[in-house]
């Protein structure tokens, strides 16, 4: 007996596709950057690890969890950031934070002396890293100037795909770049679902309501609510073309953090007494267009 088995094309689209989200940190950079050009910059084999994490009996990881590749990007010198978030969930500590600073601040140093070289920054982090707090503060600091100051001179774009997502600190990062970039599986919010549950209880946000979850802070909701510009499937090659696509258009006509003004007066359409759902917001961004 012979059994015939004929897949649509969504399937075979689907069975074609390479995961983005399953990639590591390493994995991430060297598909954002042009075959043959990546080179990373203190890598595993340099050994700069965390000096903080053992004294508590944490084992380090050779690179801090934050890849550093220089290389280019549709022809164009180009540094890529990735986290990994599989360590210590992509939190940011001393070593891994400077890398990010140091890395943003040598780029911004290449276009001021005429070399336009492009930054991506690949986000898997729950924010500060608890163990380095005070550290991880300043260092957050220092990378939130570095951004400002490099995206006067290029776009400084954000890739955040999952599952990790993007909490705490770097949530803020997100907000400072020209882009952001999104997957449907991606997150993106100031608070950790499970920080919101511990800290105002479950009649406020139920960490597992995985469905609940995604309404608020997933990337079609981002998306929807002008917290990302591109909204994209688990797809490595749809991530590169979106990123060099960014590229190729050049900075925005106004960054999201001049909006503050048009994200007041949404925020003043919606009514403080009631318990908003993510439906509401999205109205309210649609009835405060300008």
């Amino acid at each position: 007996m012979t059994f015939e088995i004929t897949l649509s094309d969504e399937v075979l689209a689907l069975s074609a596709r390479r995961s983005y989200i399953e990639l590591n940190a390493r994995a991430r950079a060297l598909q954002l950057l042009d075959d043959g050009t990546f080179h990373e910059l203190l890598g595993p084999f340099d050994r700069v690890e965390s000096p903080w994490l053992p004294m508590q009996g944490i084992v380090t990881q050779s690179d801090d969890g934050c890849v550093v590749a220089k290389g280019k990007i549709d022809g164009q010198p180009a540094v890529v950031i990735a986290m990994e978030g599989k360590f210590q969930g992509g939190s940011i500590g001393e070593v891994c934070g400077m890398k990010m600073a140091e890395a943003f601040r040598l780029a911004r140093l290449d276009n001021e002396k005429g070399i336009p070289t492009r930054a991506v920054l690949s986000l898997e982090s729950g924010g500060v890293r608890l163990q380095e707090a005070n550290m991880g503060e300043l260092v957050i600091a220092e990378i939130y100037a570095e951004m400002v100051a490099l995206r006067k001179h290029t776009p400084l774009i954000v890739v955040i795909t999952g599952p990790t997502g993007c909490f705490g600190g770097m949530s803020l990062a997100a907000g400072l770049a020209s882009y952001v970039v999104m997957t449907r599986q991606a997150r993106l919010s100031m608070n950790g679902p499970e920080v919101i549950e511990l800290e105002a209880g479950k009649d406020e946000f139920v960490a597992a309501d995985k469905p609940f979850v995604w309404s608020v802070n997933g990337g079609a909701q981002r998306f929807a609510t002008d917290f990302a510009d591109v909204l994209l499937e688990d797809d490595a090659d749809a991530v590169t073309q979106a990123v060099t696509e960014l590229f190729r258009k050049g900075q925005p006509a106004q960054l999201r953090t001049d909006k503050y003004e048009l994200f007041i007066k949404r925020l003043k359409f919606l009514d403080p007494a009631k318990q908003w759902v993510a439906e509401d917001i999205r109205n309210a961004w649609k009835a405060v267009a300008k």
